[in-house]
C-alpha cells in the first residue's frame, strides 16, 4: 500500500448523477426510472480516484446528506472512516475512491493490495421486477441466455409468482427478494412454496425489526438476511434466523469494512450474497472482489440501466469479468 498522508489528498469533487433505467424497476417499496447516485472524486500524485454509491431512503439517506457528508469527512483515510464515519453510502463512496486512488499511485490493483484473491468472472442475479404473475413469467422467459434470475415479491400473490416464473423458466436457477414484505402468518407457507418451486433462497421475508420468528419455524430453503444486516457487528444476532447474509457496500460503508464482514460471515457459518443498488459500473467493480467467496452475486445493476460509464464492466450472458483498471481499481 502507498505511504500516502491524507494530506497529499485533494478533494476533486462529489456530484449527484441521475442514470435512466431501460425500463421501471419494481419492487415491494415502489417503483423508479433513474438510478440516482452520487461520485466521488480524489486525487493525489496525478492521479485520479473514483468511488460510487447509491444513498437509500430506507435507511433515512439521501444523496444531498451524503454530499454534505462527504463534504466533512473526506480528508480522512480508510481507518479513520471507519472509527468517525457512520457506515452507509457516504462512507461507501469514498472508502472507494480511496481504495482506487492508493491502487492507481501504487500501480497495483486493489485485489492485491488488500491481499484478495485474483478476480475471476462471476455469474450474477438478472432481476425480474415485481408484477403480476403473467408479466414477472413473460419477462423471465424473454431472457433465456440468462439462467440465474431473481425475482422481486411483494407478499400477495407471491405463490402465483414464484410458480409462474418457475413454470416458465424450468431451466434456470431462482431466487428471490421480499424486501420484508411478508408477515409472520404467511412467511412458513411462501418458505414451503419456494422450496417446492426449486428456489435457492429467499432473501428478507419479513421486516428487520420483526424478524426474530424465523428462529422458530421450519426454513426448508436458505434464508438471506439483508435490511437486517449491514456490518459486521449485526452478524451474530443473527444466527439463529438466517443462513445467508447479502454484503452490500452501500450498507457496510465500504470496501474495507466488506471484507472483514466477509470474513467473519463465513466463520459464523453464513452463505453469503454479495449485492448491490441498482447503479453504474462504477458501484459494482468494487464489490467484484468480493465475488471469489460468495454463494450467490446479485450485481446486475448496470444491465438494468439504458446507459453505462466508459470503461464499463463486461457481461455477457450474465457473466461478470473483473473490472479493467480504467474503470476502477
Amino acid at each position: 500500500m502507498p505511504d500516502l498522508s491524507p494530506s497529499e489528498i485533494k478533494f476533486s469533487g462529489v456530484r449527484i448523477e441521475a442514470w435512466p433505467l431501460r425500463r421501471p424497476f419494481v419492487i415491494a417499496r415502489g417503483a423508479k426510472t433513474q438510478a440516482r447516485v452520487v461520485k466521488v472524486e480524489l486525487t493525489a500524485r496525478g492521479k485520479l480516484g473514483r468511488g460510487e454509491a447509491v444513498p437509500y431512503s430506507r435507511y433515512g439517506e439521501t444523496p444531498e446528506a451524503a454530499i454534505t457528508l462527504l463534504e466533512q469527512s473526506w480528508h480522512l483515510d480508510r481507518h479513520a472512516l471507519r472509527q468517525t464515519m457512520p457506515p452507509g453510502a457516504a462512507r461507501n463512496a469514498l472508502d472507494c475512491a480511496l481504495w482506487d486512488l492508493e491502487a492507481k499511485i501504487a500501480g497495483r490493483p486493489v485485489h492485491d493490495l488488500a491481499g484478495l484473491p485474483v478476480p475471476r468472472p462471476a455469474q450474477t442475479c438478472f432481476t425480474i421486477s415485481l408484477g403480476t404473475p403473467e408479466a414477472m413469467a413473460r419477462d423471465a422467459a424473454e431472457v433465456p441466455h440468462l439462467t440465474l434470475l431473481k425475482l422481486k415479491l411483494a407478499g400477495d400473490g407471491d405463490a402465483e409468482r414464484m410458480r409462474a416464473v418457475r413454470d416458465a423458466r424450468p431451466d434456470c436457477r431462482l431466487v428471490a427478494d421480499a424486501n420484508e414484505a411478508w408477515t409472520p402468518e404467511t412467511t412458513p407457507r411462501l418458505l414451503a412454496v419456494a422450496a417446492q418451486a426449486g428456489f435457492e433462497l429467499i432473501e428478507q421475508p419479513l421486516p428487520a425489526d420483526a424478524d426474530r420468528i424465523l428462529a422458530t419455524i421450519p426454513r426448508p430453503l436458505p434464508v438471506c438476511a439483508d435490511e437486517s444486516v449491514h456490518t459486521t457487528r449485526d452478524l451474530e444476532a443473527l444466527k439463529d434466523r438466517y443462513d445467508a447474509v447479502n454484503i452490500k457496500l452501500d450498507k457496510t460503508g465500504g470496501l474495507t469494512e466488506a471484507i472483514a464482514m466477509h470474513d467473519r460471515a463465513r466463520k459464523l457459518g453464513f452463505q453469503i450474497m454479495v449485492g448491490s443498488m441498482v447503479a453504474t459500473s462504477l458501484a459494482a467493480a468494487p464489490a467484484m472482489l468480493l465475488a471469489d467467496g460468495a454463494d450467490w452475486i446479485d450485481l446486475d445493476g448496470p444491465l438494468l440501466l439504458a446507459r453505462d460509464r466508459p470503461d464499463a464492466l463486461s457481461i455477457d450472458d450474465g457473466w461478470i469479468a473483473p473490472p479493467d483498471p480504467a474503470l476502477w481499481g
